[in-house]
């Protein structure tokens, strides 16, 4: 048997494109000479449909492009993932669904049973556990298909479980001979693609079962999902392996055990990079917009945000916006032209003094013998925006902030400013990785000037300004972070990793206290574990402080 892994990027909603997508790939497995096609987790629809479920006609409107292929799928056998409705008269009414398909018909239809509604994922709001699972048959092959989360149940791998219930341990505890078949829509994280594979050739070598895993790929919001696709043998040994980040189609031949093995990126840091791209080229395409606008400052973020945008979309799609006032240093306008020359995108200088000024002198009346330092800085950074958001509306561009996740997390970032725009493509991305991502761009092509890795970051919205004149040295303030938002650790568990009681009281005080900043950012790109965006979900108006631990 031939069995081909189907890795496409659906948009979520699209059954028509979707559809001629899924058509499309299972005439290319055709002519490979599969005999069963192999599709993600709700691949007719995309993943996560979220509250378009509550649309009346969204889960009929699958079913009837799930009917209209079915006829189309002759000589050969797919699995698909849809939405399948709930015939029960209580409980959700969906259930997330596979459906077998050979020569023109359903064979079988199985649900999912694990539903997770931790993090980014909320699935029990609209779909209802399966309580039966069974196995099936395609040709020769005895088959248990599961959908994403009901393979991640092994106990060796979490510190607390989630289910009680083990979906493949019911389905292969009399079974000899059967194949693991997993559709997922798992979206990418740090060291995500390890985790897999570690999970599931645990999975492969306690049930001795050949193991398909087969996963979206593409961007959908803010979720990137790497694809990454693999097939095990019974030793829990990589015998196929996709391609991480694009679209892929491989047949593997389950008798002798082979296949097309792609290669993965060698680091972390290349898969963000990587990551970080299709999120831009995504989110961009999937939202309608051919061309994104930057207000290039002559800084490392921004510089980052350029450089990748090209590389999602082309010099030709992107356009650069100096803003310079009085503050901006005459190095950092350099090396933004310098950027701008590398990247070969074309750029607009507006200069904001007059601008700023104007508003200072509207406002001097009502100011008048007040400190007003913060303002004076917010006004800059809001003018910019003005001017972004300005061009966005002329042209059509959508605006790419720039703010990273440091910034964002202590408010070091002004609404309605530098936290204008469309997408935030570096929200959940540290200063100190954006330096990381810097660096191996221009392994890759040397376009970011020296410069800008090598000077002080400042905002540049006063004389002499740096920003570790505000904030804890990035290195640390990271640490923190990560160590607060990522991990929930403790203040005494964070004191042990060498960081001051008063630095941490301080950050956390800045973290609690800006999560209203963060409620109106725009959506942002996740490549961590714990992001500022829908897996994080604090209340605004709250007071809690934990308590010190006695001693």
């Amino acid at each position: 048997m031939k069995v081909a892994l189907a890795q496409i990027n659906p948009t979520i909603g699209a059954f028509e494109s979707n559809s001629k997508k899924i058509l499309d790939f299972i005439s290319k497995a055709k002519n490979m000479k599969a005999d069963l096609v192999v599709f993600p987790e709700l691949s007719l629809v995309g993943y996560p449909p979220l509250d378009l479920l509550d649309k009346d006609h969204f889960a009929l409107d699958n079913l009837k492009y799930l009917k209209k292929l079915v006829p189309h799928i002759k000589n050969i056998s797919a699995i698909i993932g849809y939405i399948e409705k709930n015939p029960q008269k209580k409980g959700k009414e969906f259930f997330n669904a596979a459906a077998l398909i050979t020569n023109g018909k359903i064979v079988s239809k199985h649900y999912k049973s694990l539903l997770p509604s931790y993090d980014v994922f909320d699935e029990t709001r609209h779909f209802e556990p399966s309580k039966n699972v069974k196995m099936t048959r395609c040709g020769a092959m005895k088959l248990a298909i599961s959908i994403c989360e009901d393979m991640w149940t092994d106990k060796k791998f979490w510190k607390r479980r989630l289910y009680e219930f083990d979906p493949l341990a019911k389905m292969l505890q009399k079974q000899k001979n059967a194949h693991i078949i997993n559709i997922s829509a798992s979206p990418y994280s740090f060291g995500k693609l390890k985790f897999r594979h570690e999970l599931l050739k645990s999975i492969a070598k306690k049930y001795k079962s050949i193991s398909i895993y087969v996963n979206q790929v593409g961007a959908n919001d803010e979720l990137i999902f790497d694809g990454g696709s693999f097939v095990l043998d019974e030793k829990g040994t990589v015998i196929a392996q996709c391609k991480d980040f694009e679209e892929d189609l491989i047949v593997v031949d389950l008798d002798k055990k082979e296949g097309p093995i792609h290669e993965l990126p060698e680091t972390e840091i290349e898969a963000v990079t990587h990551a970080l791209t299709l999120g831009i080229q995504d989110y961009t395409k999937k939202c309608g917009f051919q061309k994104v606008i930057i207000g290039l400052s002559g800084g490392i973020d921004s510089a980052v945000v350029a450089t990748l945008a090209v590389r999602a979309l082309g010099a030709q799609n992107v356009l650069g916006v100096l803003l310079p006032s009085e503050f901006s240093s005459e190095a950092s306008l350099k090396d933004a032209n310098l950027l701008s020359q590398n990247l070969k995108i074309t750029t607009h200088t507006l200069p904001i003094q007059d601008l700023y000024h104007s508003y200072l002198n509207k406002l001097s009346g009502i100011f008048k013998n007040a400190q007003i330092t913060k303002t004076e800085e917010n006004l800059q950074a809001r003018i910019r925006g003005t001017l972004l958001m300005a061009l966005s509306n002329q042209t059509g561009a959508m605006v790419l902030s720039t703010g990273n996740k440091s910034e964002l997390a202590v408010g070091y970032c002004t609404l309605y400013g530098d936290m204008s725009g469309g997408l935030n493509v570096l929200s959940d991305v540290p200063k100190t990785l954006v330096y990381e991502i810097a660096r191996f761009l221009n392994q890759e092509k040397n376009c970011i000037p020296k410069n800008i890795l090598q000077k002080s970051p400042s905002a540049e919205l006063k004389p002499h300004q740096k920003d570790q004149d505000t904030l804890p040295a990035y290195s640390d303030l990271d640490q923190l972070i990560k160590a607060y938002v990522e991990e929930h650790r403790s203040i005494q568990e964070m004191k042990k990793m060498g960081l001051s009681e008063t630095m941490i009281q301080n950050t956390i005080g800045m973290i609690d206290f800006n999560e209203y900043k963060r409620r109106q950012a725009p959506p942002g790109l996740r490549i961590s574990s714990k992001a500022f965006g829908m897996g994080r979900r604090l209340p605004i108006a709250q007071k809690y402080t934990e308590l010190k631990e006695s001693s």
